[in-house]
């Protein structure tokens, strides 16, 4: 079984760097971050809601948007990255670029990769304890706000000029 693993990865691979078991591995651990999550709300009693409001939607998402990048691309948050990437310079504004190493760092340095388990890790916040994730979505949005306002009044400076 294991002969027919490595080949199915070689062959995947086409000469590329495609760590195939490494991403059986984190999709065995996002299912089972996602089983104790569900082992959670079902132990607390809680009842998963018939639908997700229209202001949640937007709350989550500008949240996830938000703290995906943070995680990813933020230089604070490089000591969380360092072990699975290497430092190739500045990105974006008050970004960092970095070269994942492995498929952890793949994930780790992707806020689109990032985002899939952060909304996730929301959603049950809703669930389990929804004022307090209300309370952090909020202050996320208020963060990515600002950061869009601070886009914007730069731009007008420079227009102004």
């Amino acid at each position: 079984m294991t002969d027919i693993l490595e080949k199915t990865e070689r062959t995947y691979a086409n000469g590329h760097d495609r760590p195939l078991a490494r991403y059986a591995g984190l999709l065995g651990a996002y299912g089972g971050t996602v089983g104790v999550a569900a082992a959670a709300v079902a132990l607390a009693g809680r009842r998963v809601p018939e639908q997700v409001g229209v202001l949640d939607i937007l709350l989550m998402a500008a949240c996830t948007h938000k703290v995906s990048r943070r995680l990813a691309k933020d230089p604070v948050t490089s000591p969380l990255r360092a072990p699975f990437t290497q430092y190739e310079g500045q990105g974006g504004p008050s970004e960092v670029r970095e070269k994942p190493r492995g498929a952890i760092g793949e994930l780790l340095a992707c806020p689109f990769c990032l985002a899939q388990w952060v909304a996730t890790g929301y959603a049950a916040g809703l669930v389990l304890a929804p004022r307090a994730t209300r309370l952090v979505g909020a202050t996320m949005t208020a963060v990515a706000i600002s950061d869009w306002l601070q886009f914007a009044y730069a731009k007008l400076m420079k227009t102004a000029e």
